[in-house]
């Protein structure tokens, strides 16, 4: 992956959020490990960007984006893809599951849009009721069955 590749990706994600379009406080930054495709500084400064870099050699700055990319390379392996389309298809498919419906086991094991939304709080009481309820049916049916 070369320079000019990361800048147009880096340029299809900013077009996506309007960010050139809304006020925002926190501008978002670019976090990268140390490969050799790194963006001019200037690229940077004209979309008021931060790069930082992981350390090297050290797997947790790079952790995260390391287990995405093993999860989609899990799931792309399970089948042949013939033409690029299915391919883009299918990665599209991925991101929205994985940005939408995935648990994540960071997040308490809830969806990002759990998160955003502020229903934490509300599916982990849910779930808690639900635990409750199953433990005390499997009790019934243990008592009932040792009868």
């Amino acid at each position: 992956m070369s320079a000019n590749d990361v800048q147009a990706t880096l340029q299809i994600a900013l077009d996506k959020t309007v960010l050139d379009q809304v006020l925002v406080e926190h501008r978002p930054r670019l976090w990268s490990d140390n490969g050799s495709c790194c963006l001019s500084k200037d690229f940077l400064d004209r979309k008021h960007m931060e790069h930082t870099r992981g350390a090297p050699y050290h797997l947790i700055t790079q952790d995260k984006i390391e287990r995405y990319h093993r999860s989609m390379k899990n799931i792309m392996n399970l089948q042949n893809y013939f033409l690029l389309e299915e391919l883009e298809r299918e990665v599209a498919s991925f991101v929205e599951y994985y940005n939408h419906q995935r648990y994540h086991e960071s997040l308490d094991n809830l969806t990002p849009p759990d998160m955003f939304y502020g229903r934490a709080k509300e599916v982990l009481t849910q779930r808690q009721e639900i635990k409750l309820r199953t433990l005390q049916e499997r009790r019934l049916q243990n008592l009932q069955a040792a009868i």
